[in-house]
């Protein structure tokens, strides 16, 4: 609706669960290794499963198609198995939901999600976590979605988030709020105002060349208030610099004379007189 405000997000903790057979189905994930090698296949599998028919078109479901492709491709090359191929892709797509939930900077709720899913399924303490990945798969897991998913973390957020617009309103406490400014008036003058007060001629007396008068915007009672309120604090901070410059031009000024009486051992007076008598002679 119209004047409505978008509620924006804001980053989150997230809980990690296991995630085995979340995305992937047993029957897909074999239908997925069975096809290993043949990349039409794969994202023809990939496109009817998450609804990206419209990839080339929408950027956003290119993005996806790749990411979720290469996710595939990464686990049939590092041997996985068909439970560890369906965890592991929903530990990427997982990682993604929570990266775009936000147009915020999350990288570290996000990155601290990622590491927990992965310990879900490296650590055998039912029903918290599972046993599925080895220490080198672990390794391989998180090497490759740093290097794929984290190094490119912005891109994604650029490519599914809004621009989030900051719209600032400042009010004074004490102050009445200002009002709305009313629309521009018509250059021309109104046909109720008589026309000389819109003409005026110049000053030299010239053959009368008509002007049109641009009108002085008023300021509001609060502008008002608030030029006053300025005006009275910044008198009083030159009053202080004033007062303050002329105590330390003083103070240089004794300390000078200090300096010449004890060179000179004599008073000031004396000391310019007896400097005086020295030239003479």
């Amino acid at each position: 609706m119209p004047g409505e405000v978008a509620r924006v997000p804001l980053p989150k903790d997230h809980k990690a669960a296991i995630c085995i057979w979340a995305d992937l189905s047993v029957t897909q994930t074999e239908a997925i290794l069975a096809a290993a090698g043949n990349r039409e296949e794969i994202q023809r599998f990939l496109i009817e499963t998450f609804q990206l028919q419209d990839h080339d078109k929408n950027p956003r479901s290119a993005i996806l198609l790749d990411l979720y492709f290469f996710t595939i491709q990464f686990a049939t090359e590092s041997d996985f198995n068909k439970e560890q191929t369906s965890t592991f892709f929903s530990i990427v797509k997982k990682t993604h939901e929570v990266c775009i939930e936000t147009p915020f900077g999350n990288l570290e709720q996000c990155f601290n999600y990622f590491k927990e899913l992965v310990l879900c399924h490296a650590v055998k303490r039912p029903p918290w976590s599972i046993n599925l990945f080895s220490p080198d798969q672990i390794h391989l897991i998180t090497e490759y979605v740093l290097n794929t998913y984290f190094r490119h973390f912005k891109l994604y957020k650029y490519a599914f988030t809004p621009v989030v617009k900051l719209d600032l309103s400042v009010s004074y406490v004490g102050l009445p709020e200002t009002p709305e400014p009313e629309e521009e008036q018509q250059e021309t003058c109104p046909d109720e105002v008589p026309v000389g007060s819109c003409e005026k001629t110049d000053g030299e007396g010239t053959d009368g060349a008509e002007q049109i008068e641009e009108p002085q915007e008023k300021e509001s009672p609060a502008h008002q208030e608030l030029r006053k309120i300025i005006t009275a604090q910044l008198n009083q901070e030159i009053e202080k610099l004033r007062v303050s410059l002329d105590e330390q031009i003083k103070l240089n000024d004794e300390s000078l004379q200090q300096k010449l009486s004890l060179a000179e051992g004599l008073p000031s007076g004396k000391a310019s007189r007896g400097s005086t008598k020295g030239k003479k002679k």
